[in-house]
């Protein structure tokens, strides 16, 4: 396996329940993605931020972390806000969309069923972002969207969990001169119900971006 394949490998088997459903989503909507998602974003980024997994019809169906469904709609158009990506838009592989200082990656690379990726297939997928890491020195800032996104963060940089609890806007100090930043994950749920706002959300990734630099 390439060096490149330790941080993404586009034709990963590690999990047979995550492998089965992807093709089974391919072969039902033709024309999707149907595959692991690789990380998009700047390609040396001074702040990261992980997702939880692909969705169904937005990662899964584009290509692209949190492209093309309600998640991807309020992360990018926040991110142009803050001005760290040059449109508001997020809706397909070729739409020009372009992130400065920031990458976007997911703690599971595949689509799990009901957006529920079992702790062992967590685990397996755990070492790419182990690799994603440290392969992004200048990275100063991990911004976790949701507590498993936050476990997996932990778990890649060799923290204990019982270490850091998950909570909105909670910072913490990590090995080094890295700091993990949490938040709700912006799912259509958590901004429906408000446990997420734009505001909150707007907030948080401003201050992710000003603790990068």
């Amino acid at each position: 396996m390439s060096s490149e394949a330790v941080i993404f490998d586009a034709e990963c088997r590690r999990c047979p329940r995550l492998v089965e459903f992807r093709e089974q989503s391919a072969r039902t909507y033709p024309g999707y993605h149907g595959a692991p998602v690789a990380a998009f974003g700047d390609s040396d980024p001074r702040w990261l931020i992980v997702g939880l997994a692909p969705g169904m019809h937005g990662a899964n169906r584009t290509g692209r972390p949190f492209t093309g469904d309600h998640a991807g709609l309020i992360l990018y158009e926040t991110l142009h806000a803050i001005g760290a990506a040059n449109q508001a838009t997020s809706v397909g592989i070729d739409d020009g969309l372009v992130l400065q200082g920031v990458r976007v990656t997911n703690a599971v690379k595949c689509l799990p069923p009901e957006n529920k990726p079992t702790p062992a297939e967590t685990r397996n997928c755990n070492s790419f972002l182990r690799a994603e890491l440290a392969r992004h020195a200048r990275v100063k800032v991990i911004l976790a969207l949701g507590r498993i996104a936050h476990d997996a963060v932990l778990d890649a940089a060799g923290v204990p969990r019982s270490r850091h609890r998950f909570a909105h806007a909670a910072l913490h100090a990590l090995d080094g001169d890295r700091q993990l930043l949490d938040s709700y994950h912006c799912s259509r749920y958590n901004t429906q119900t408000r446990r997420l706002t734009p505001q909150m959300f707007y907030e948080v990734l401003q201050r992710a971006q000003a603790l990068s630099k």
